[in-house]
């Protein structure tokens, strides 16, 4: 067992996800501990793009600047279609969490992927249901890792972005 301990974070905006990822960024809380995950799907007439191009991530589209300012800041990121979610974004080190899920074949009854990955953490099915069920919703899930001072350090800033919900999982 990881013996990490995980805030989560649900926000109803990618603008309030940009901000509570700027306040921790300010605090020296840090970046390489941090993940988000949101949907960024919507049926206009804008083109919508994701690659890769060596260390560098390039994204456009209707939120494609909060996603590129994240590319820098968040270590790792990745594309998902998960059945039942849809189209997902995940920056930080959810996204090995998630392979990781992947690759050694973890199914666990009624998770998708990203909660497959979150379940290998230690975090509860109930509250993976609940984060899933944000992200159908289009909120933004942030997830911070790290020792019991960086989660209580990570909770105290998190707190005053006035998330939607916020949870301590050790």
């Amino acid at each position: 067992m990881n013996k990490n301990n995980y805030i989560v974070a649900v926000y109803p905006s990618h603008t309030a996800a940009e901000e509570a990822i700027k306040e921790l960024q300010q605090s020296g809380y840090d970046m390489k501990k941090l993940s988000i995950v949101g949907r960024d799907y919507h049926t206009d007439e804008h083109v919508i793009g994701y690659y890769n191009a060596g260390d560098r991530m390039k994204l456009w589209g209707k939120t494609g600047a909060f996603w590129g300012g994240l590319w820098g800041l968040l270590f790792g990121s990745a594309f998902f279609w998960i059945p039942g979610l849809g189209p997902l974004l995940v920056a930080g080190p959810l996204v090995s969490w998630i392979v990781g899920a992947l690759e050694g074949a973890i199914a666990v009854g009624g998770l998708s992927a990203i909660g497959a990955g979150l379940y290998s953490l230690g975090i509860p099915k109930d509250s993976i249901l609940r984060y899933e069920t944000a992200l159908k919703t289009d909120k933004f899930v942030l997830i911070a890792h790290g020792s019991t001072d960086d989660m209580t350090h990570a909770k105290e800033i998190l707190n005053r972005t006035k998330p939607n919900t916020l949870d301590h999982h050790k």
